[in-house]
């Protein structure tokens, strides 16, 4: 089975590692620059940009997948799913005009508003010639969110009380917004827990992966700039601290729909994942976002613990046999840190080497975005490697990945607070606080 995986992140690392499981897997990996995880599970790679449709279309000519994977949201923006579907490749990922539920903010609203689907919050949309309205509204709401309308790398979303404090800052960040952007979201600001549920969707059938945390803070409790996320933390039992059962069969539920809405707005089928941002409230679930791909961190919570062959999984995505497969995760807990580079991630230390000491046997590390360079590895300005523990409960999880991620060497630093005890207890209260 040739697969074809496009990508270069800890995500991707992970995705090529649940595809080699099926000793009968060959893969071929486009990366927009090397990452040693994924080029050493790979049989070729080509590394280019991810607008080069022409090095993309020969390398795909050359490696003849059976079909693709797309990993990052870039490329889906790009249309890259529309390119190999014109070359008779299918993919795992939609369509360009089926990622605007990513890629367009305004979309998702709007949709979920035409098919009167629940979770959606009051928000109202803006542009340049009517931004002038918007004072109104957001005295209206109280407290507000800010979103541009497009990919921000999830650092673009401004929530009132943690990065403003006015209504005066808030349309000041939204003109800054729109000297970028098409058109800016302004939201009800949401009091609540948020949770990932990462869904497959062959476009009739959506099956929900077990749900994630992740933490887009740089620092300890919560404080300093939003990061592309720092680490997450998935249970044993499939829930989380503050979700019940309902919870998870609500989120579902609400994705089951956007995509049945996706395919009546415009006639196409979703396949691919179907990541919900969800946030527990006092009136119920809520939608934040769709994301078109799988997290990162998140993905790494989920797809080690996958037992279906991942290449059967995404077989059944492509043929619309969802229905017919049964997919099943392991019962334990896990717990991913990522190791940043120092002053991450407003000024970066960049191209600082890191030595990777002996790490637990039960920990993983997936490569994110490190340079192999020939005396050893260098740091980049993003995020450098992310630490996974796997085991039968939380405890256990964070200690297997804060030991992992104390093995390795450099200018870099971690949250150590994720999946601790404490932590957690903070999210616990701060749930029953909103429900009552």
């Amino acid at each position: 089975m040739e697969i074809l995986l496009i990508g270069n992140g800890a995500r991707e690392h992970a995705i090529a590692e649940a595809f080699k499981k099926n000793s009968r897997a060959a893969l071929h990996s486009y990366l927009k620059s090397k990452n040693l995880g994924i080029t050493s599970l790979s049989g070729s790679f080509e590394i280019g940009s991810y607008n080069d449709f022409e090095l993309i279309k020969l390398f795909a000519q050359k490696s003849k997948p059976d079909f693709a994977f797309i990993g990052p949201e870039e490329p889906l923006k790009n249309g890259i799913v529309d390119l190999l579907g014109g070359m008779g490749v299918s993919s795992i990922g939609p369509s360009k005009s089926l990622a605007r539920l990513e890629t367009s903010k305004s979309f998702t609203r709007i949709l979920l508003k035409k098919y009167k689907i629940e979770g959606n919050p009051k928000f109202r949309i803006f542009n340049d010639e009517d931004i002038g309205d918007a004072k109104g509204f957001i005295k209206e709401l109280g407290q507000c969110v800010i979103k541009p309308d497009g990919l921000t790398g999830g650092k673009g979303v401004k929530v009132q009380g943690d990065h403003f404090k006015t209504g005066k800052d808030a349309l000041e960040y939204c003109n800054e917004v729109l000297q970028a952007h098409p058109a800016v979201i302004i939201e009800e600001k949401l009091d609540g827990e948020e949770f990932s549920l990462q869904c497959l969707s062959d476009g009739k059938t959506v099956i929900a992966m077990p749900p994630v945390q992740d933490h887009k803070r740089a620092f300890a409790d919560d404080k300093g700039s939003n990061t592309g996320g720092m680490g997450s933390y998935s249970c044993e039992n499939h829930l989380l601290p503050f979700l019940t059962k309902k919870d998870v069969e609500e989120g579902l539920e609400i994705t089951q729909k956007v995509a049945d809405a996706v395919h009546k707005e415009t006639g196409e089928f979703y396949k691919g994942v179907m990541y919900a941002g969800l946030i527990k409230t006092k009136e119920g679930i809520n939608v934040v976002e769709y994301n078109a791909r799988f997290g990162d961190p998140e993905a790494m919570n989920v797809l080690p613990l996958m037992e279906a062959d991942f290449v059967e999984v995404c077989s059944a995505i492509i043929n619309q046999n969802l229905n017919k497969i049964k997919i099943k995760f392991q019962k334990k807990a896990t717990v991913c840190k990522y190791l940043v580079p120092d002053g991450y991630p407003d000024n970066p230390a960049k191209n600082e080497k890191i030595t990777v000491g002996k790490i637990p046997g039960s920990a993983k590390l997936y490569y994110s975005s490190v340079e192999q360079k020939e005396d050893g590895l260098y740091t980049t300005n993003s995020r450098a490697i992310a630490c996974l523990g796997i085991s039968d409960n939380l405890e256990k999880a964070e200690k297997i990945a804060e030991e992992a991620a104390k093995s390795v060497k450099g200018r870099l630093f971690h949250r150590e607070d994720i999946g601790t005890k404490k932590l957690i207890e903070k999210r616990i209260r701060h749930m029953k606080d909103v429900l009552n």
